[in-house]
């Protein structure tokens, strides 16, 4: 009877000051989730100023995701933003064109993995492509700097 006492007593303080350590990893852990890094870029317009994007770039799970606004002034044409970032892994460039074509702002999203930088561009068009009067590309996200 006394041993069984001694052993609870033994193991109750260590069961105790584990509890503490293993509730405040998620914690730790939810917190810096919660608040992920967040770039904002300002607005790009387009070479003759009837179109212009802005929005931000945050760190996601699984890289980083471009949250955009794009807004087309005249109504005539079409409003394009069109991003280009290059993958980590390998260097290339690759490139994804929004557009909106109706008078008025709308949004978009994009997400990517691993990428060394991301540039936007905002051009006019049609809703195929972009035909012209494009800005001079801007860099919105730079890794490590």
């Amino acid at each position: 009877m006394r041993l069984l006492t001694l052993l609870t007593a033994a193991i109750l303080p260590l069961a105790g000051a584990a509890a503490p350590a293993a509730a405040a990893t998620p914690a730790a852990a939810t917190s810096s989730a919660a608040t992920p890094a967040i770039w904002k870029w300002r607005s790009v317009h387009s070479a003759d100023g009837m179109a212009r994007a802005w929005g931000k770039v945050a760190i996601s799970q699984f890289g980083y995701v471009v949250y955009g606004n794009l807004e087309d002034t005249i109504g005539k044409g079409c409003a394009w933003a069109v991003l280009r970032a290059q993958n980590a892994s390998n260097g290339r460039w690759k490139v994804y064109g929004f557009y909106n074509c109706t008078p008025g702002t709308g949004t978009f999203r994009k997400n990517y993995g691993s990428v060394l930088q991301i540039k936007v561009q905002v051009c006019r068009g049609n809703s195929k492509r972009p035909t012209g009067e494009c800005s001079k590309q801007k860099t919105i996200m730079t890794q490590g700097g």
